[in-house]
């Protein structure tokens, strides 16, 4: 399962609002090679769900994630924030076992 914290909610509601997207769009989590620590994460909106696609639901939020993706997030918490060291989204994954400074790519 993959879950959003109340941030990270409020947060995709206002961004799909000032995208233009309707709440068919859905949050579509991918994690991808690259980045300084091998793995990256990708997140977009998606309004289409593939047949190869886990479905998940939290706070009102649904979150498409493709079966190979899957092995890398289960148990990832999305998050939002807007400290002093940035603002963005920021995925608390127990699955990484190094992440890099931007906390943008992993390695497992």
């Amino acid at each position: 399962m993959i879950s959003v914290t109340e941030k990270a909610k409020d947060q995709i509601i206002s961004v799909r609002q000032q995208e233009g997207k309707t709440n068919n769009h859905n949050i579509r989590v991918a994690v991808k090679g690259g980045g300084c620590s091998g793995l990256m994460y990708d997140l977009l909106f998606d309004d289409s769900i593939k047949d190869q696609d886990q479905v998940f639901e939290d706070k009102g939020i649904r979150i498409l994630v493709d079966k190979k993706s899957l092995l890398y997030l289960l148990g990832t918490t999305l998050d939002f924030t807007d400290g002093l060291n940035g603002k963005g989204f920021q995925f608390v994954n127990p699955n990484a076992s190094r992440t890099c400074g931007c906390g943008e790519s992993f390695s497992v």
